[in-house]
């Protein structure tokens, strides 16, 4: 299995350029705020992307690049298992940071270094556009947050208050470039 890296272009990257992705994850518990105090509760559901969102994904980045985001896929032959996008738009009063929009490894490709590259990647793209951080409005699962602090994400020192406010359940991190 090899797997290439490739910064998406609209040669490279399309509209169905996600037919083939799986995200699926099955959640048992999240971490949530209990009286002041972020705890690990259950919450049982499944995340499942189908062909449908999979196109509204793909359609939504692939419409925005080359203009306000930048976006890396991971290659398995020519089908994407895995993707990170990172908005340029610079934000925040005393940090200097870009959002990591999406940042996706698809099921059957987990657990073998994708995600991590990709998230280098992504570092390396929000240094390259003048950040100082990287934010990341994180998804609150146990296995989620288990990810994004093995890469080195903390809790963000300063909260973007409409990111927070779209995902109140999300865990608001940042990556110190």
């Amino acid at each position: 299995m090899e797997i290439r890296y490739e910064k998406l272009n609209h040669g490279n990257f399309d509209g169905h350029s996600l037919d083939e992705f799986r995200r699926h994850q099955t959640i048992t518990e999240c971490w949530r705020n209990v009286s002041g105090e972020l705890k690990l509760v259950p919450n049982e559901f499944t995340e499942d992307w189908s062909i449908e969102k999979c196109r509204e994904v793909a359609a939504g980045i692939s419409s925005r690049l080359e203009n306000d985001l930048s976006a890396f896929a991971a290659f398995c032959g020519k089908r994407v298992v895995g993707f990170v996008t990172v908005e340029h738009e610079i934000f925040g009063k005393a940090a200097k940071y870009v959002s990591l929009e999406q940042f996706q490894v698809s099921e059957d490709f987990r657990g073998k270094g994708i995600g991590r590259k990709l998230f280098s990647l992504a570092c390396s793209e929000a240094k390259n556009l003048g950040a100082q951080k990287l934010y990341i409005s994180a998804h609150s699962s146990k296995e989620s947050q288990a990810a994004y602090r093995a890469l080195g994400c903390v809790p963000a020192m300063e909260v973007n208050a409409k990111m927070a406010a779209e995902e109140p359940f999300d865990i608001q991190m940042e990556f110190v470039l």
